[in-house]
């Protein structure tokens, strides 16, 4: 065995292969970033995140009981789903976007979402409806807040800034949708 080649088993380290072991969990967690689209999911997820939320908190101020706000959130997972993806998907061909890229576009927007509402049908069917408000609250704005990360890492734009922007939206519309289910608990019989 020559004295200037590595044991059997081994291998010699450049100071550069020392840096690249010790930066690789940074470029996988990069190049996670780079094989999700943001586009592809941003929309969906959205949309998911927040219309769950808002339907929760609305139907729980509305006094509606666990069957009518997993009804409820199936419908939005599946019809109101369809609806937003196809409205997606007419988008993108308005776009002239290739028409495969614009059907992954569609069909990554209707899985996003569609997985989004089934966690919070998830949520209603663990916990009574009041509980399940709150847990969905406190879901929705975590999924919110990554998501929002995960964007704000791919523009390379701070993070806070957008999250206030983001949450302060999502409050607002579920501040609205409480309200909505207030009056109509006081208004309708």
């Amino acid at each position: 065995m020559r004295g200037d080649q590595p044991q059997r088993g081994h291998q010699w380290t450049s100071s550069s292969s020392v840096v690249m072991n010790v930066t690789q969990p940074r470029m996988r967690h990069a190049r996670l970033f780079e094989m999700v689209k943001t586009t592809r999911i941003s929309f969906g997820g959205t949309a998911g995140i927040v219309t769950s939320m808002a339907l929760i908190v609305g139907l729980d101020a509305a006094h509606a009981g666990r069957a009518a706000m997993m009804s409820a959130l199936l419908i939005a997972a599946v019809a109101d789903n369809l609806t937003d993806s196809l409205s997606v998907h007419m988008y993108q061909e308005s776009e002239r976007l290739e028409e495969k890229e614009a059907f992954i576009g569609t069909l990554s927007n209707f899985a996003t979402r569609f997985i989004v509402c089934l966690s919070f049908v998830l949520i209603v069917a663990l916990f009574r409806a009041h509980a399940a408000a709150v847990w969905g609250i406190i879901w929705g704005m975590l999924l919110l807040t990554v998501l929002t990360y995960i964007l704000a890492r791919h523009r390379k734009v701070g993070a806070m800034s957008e999250l206030g922007k983001h949450l302060a939206v999502a409050l607002v519309v579920i501040f609205v949708s409480k309200g909505i289910g207030l009056w109509i608990t006081a208004h309708v019989t």
